[in-house]
């Protein structure tokens, strides 16, 4: 996972409300068991209307997504965060998210904001022009025209982010206290790793400490 301390851009001033894992990405795309080429079905049947934001060439490759309250609910399908990630999108503002969604986009690498409805209205209206920043380290969104509007996040959340640590990184962080903890468990208790007992540890012939 790529690490993530600013998301700066122009960003989808879309501001849509309730929606779901199914408009994100369709049902018929969740066949693929990898995480690219999920970018194409994003926004499917939205993208069928003519004149549709997501086809705008002013907002092409944008990596902020601007939406309305209750993003990402619905189904729990991981495929949604791997749709946006793989369209570009490294952050969603919103109102609120559902909680699974929030998880997947968290476990992917795309940073969710929440923020007051009235500065997602200002920021839709900056979008239609201008770029918009998210800031991790000062934890704040901004735009060039001195707006300003901070955020929380869970400190966990944001470390990972910003360090790209995903499960198997956060792992990986601590292969020295696993291999520690293993090696201790094959001299004090041998019997869990497969080794036989000492001899030395054994009281009778049935192999009893």
């Amino acid at each position: 996972m790529n690490p993530v301390k600013q998301v700066s851009g122009r960003a989808y001033p879309w501001g849509a409300k309730n929606v779901d894992t199914d408009v994100i990405i369709p049902a018929h795309w969740l066949k693929t068991i990898t995480r690219t080429g999920l970018g194409k079905g994003a926004f499917e049947t939205v993208r069928a209307d003519p004149g549709n934001i997501f086809d705008d060439p002013r907002y092409a490759g944008a990596p902020v997504l601007i939406a309305g309250d209750n993003f990402g609910c619905g189904s729990s399908r991981e495929h949604a965060a791997w749709a946006l990630a793989d369209m570009g999108i490294t952050a969603v503002l919103a109102p609120s998210f559902s909680d699974i969604f929030s998880g997947n986009a968290f476990k992917n690498g795309i940073v969710a904001v929440v923020l007051p409805q009235d500065a997602i209205d200002r920021l839709v209206e900056v979008a239609k022009t201008d770029t918009v920043t998210v800031d991790l380290e000062t934890m704040t969104v901004t735009t060039p025209f001195q707006d300003r509007f901070t955020f929380a996040m869970d400190p966990f959340r944001r470390q990972c982010l910003m360090e790209g640590l995903d499960e198997i990184g956060l792992t990986l962080a601590r292969d020295t206290q696993i291999s520690k903890y293993e090696a201790g468990v094959t001299e004090h208790r041998p019997f869990m790793s497969g080794e036989r007992a000492h001899a030395s540890t054994l009281v009778d012939g049935a192999g009893r400490t």
